[in-house]
């Protein structure tokens, strides 16, 4: 079993360490915002796994804030920020604040980013806004990438589509598999945040996959 609550502590002295000492230089404060992100987002996945939703929530947010702060002078093509905000904005259930997100990675042209992160981050903002057929066109051009995990891209388009419930099944249930079989997890916190914001997006479409993992609220 994992110590969620050590998680949770480990987090939010990361953010708070981080916190008191930004830099004032734009590239290395870019670089400590989008730590604090990682920070925050680690304590609020961990807080969801405590069953412990205001906290999951203002960290979550927070998260989201720092991303976005970080965005103005990231290097170009850095759509994990605004992908980042996004999901912590789902997963917080602040539809709202997800939906502002989404339309600030459109703004930005995530649409029109050739890279397939960037279509990603098309491709989960327009579902946000309920745009499904132009989110279909993106989900469908990186699920057949080699530099793109497949199974993402398949649940993707078939949450777009809204009509293939067991193909969605199948391609939520890849996802999952993909974060129980690797070792790595942003801020060591194994949580399956990505198979979290794949359902939440299905659900608004009645598509249901029954899941259960140790890396998922219970």
């Amino acid at each position: 079993m994992a110590d969620w609550r050590g998680h949770l502590e480990r987090e939010e002295r990361r953010y708070r360490d981080g916190e008191a000492a930004l830099p004032d230089s734009p590239d290395e404060r870019q670089r400590a915002l989008t730590r604090l992100g990682n920070a925050a987002y680690g304590a609020g996945l961990a807080a969801l796994m405590l069953g412990d939703a205001d906290a999951a929530r203002r960290w979550l947010g927070l998260a989201g804030e720092r991303w976005r702060e970080s965005f103005e002078h990231a290097p170009p093509g850095s759509w994990g920020r605004p992908i980042g905000a996004v999901k912590a904005r789902i997963l917080a259930g602040d539809w709202d604040g997800a939906a502002e997100d989404a339309r600030w990675a459109l703004e930005a042209g995530a649409a029109g980013a050739e890279s397939p992160i960037g279509r990603y981050a098309a491709a989960l903002a327009l579902l946000v806004l309920g745009e499904d057929d132009d989110a279909r066109v993106h989900a469908d051009a990186i699920r057949t990438r080699d530099d793109f995990p497949a199974a993402v891209g398949d649940a993707l388009a078939m949450i777009a589509a809204g009509t293939d419930a067991i193909g969605y099944v199948e391609a939520v249930e890849a996802v999952l598999e993909s974060f129980e079989t690797r070792d790595e997890y942003l801020e060591d916190v194994p949580v399956a945040d990505t198979v979290l914001v794949l359902q939440a997006l299905a659900e608004r479409r009645q598509l249901v996959a029954e899941l259960d993992s140790p890396m998922l609220p219970r």
